[in-house]
């Protein structure tokens, strides 16, 4: 099974990028998952849909030939960040590659609520580009207070319940992927 992940955040050791990461490691076994740079996209061009740069074309290529999309997105400002939003701009133009496709969001970051209002954001735009979101009821990763549950050498998510909870999270969204 092939999963593509997107991550929301630039910044090299990000705590979703770290989630990310810990997601794939902990489930090598059941899938092959790449996270894939969305910092390489241009800035969606409406003038350049139809002949998009090469970046372009390859991310929506291995968007398009995954069985699965994690999109792990941090909050700024109550919201998704900028790049997300452009990358689901290129995604949602043309051949419209995520139309139908099984996605599971998750979040992290340094605050109490972790990211429950960009999640929401998120969610009311992937419903507008007609995925099939894995339900939020019981599967809502939102890793709040990410620096206590991060170990800061290795960036891996250390936090035993909340990795119990992922893994769990994750079975759900591959039998949703498998069906």
């Amino acid at each position: 099974m092939k999963i593509v992940a997107i991550v929301g955040s630039l910044r090299k050791d990000s705590y979703n990028r770290q989630l990310a990461a810990t997601i794939q490691e902990r489930n090598q076994n059941k899938f092959d998952m790449e996270i894939l740079d969305i910092g390489i996209l241009p800035h969606y061009n409406q003038d350049e849909e139809n002949n998009p740069p090469e970046s372009v074309r390859d991310f929506k290529k291995k968007v398009k030939e995954a069985d699965g999309v994690i999109i792990l997105t941090p909050e700024y400002n109550w919201s998704i960040p900028g790049v997300l939003k452009n990358a689901l701009d290129w995604l949602s133009r043309v051949d419209k590659v995520l139309i139908g496709k099984p996605v599971m969001t998750a979040g992290a970051s340094t605050g109490t609520m972790g990211t429950v209002r960009a999640q929401l954001h998120l969610r009311d735009i992937l419903t507008a580009l007609q995925v099939k979101l894995l339900s939020p009821a019981g599967n809502e990763i939102l890793v709040n207070q990410a620096a206590a549950k991060f170990d800061p050498e290795t960036g891996k998510l250390v936090d035993e319940a909340t990795l119990t909870f992922i893994d769990d999270v994750v079975d759900r969204f591959l039998q949703m992927v498998s069906n």
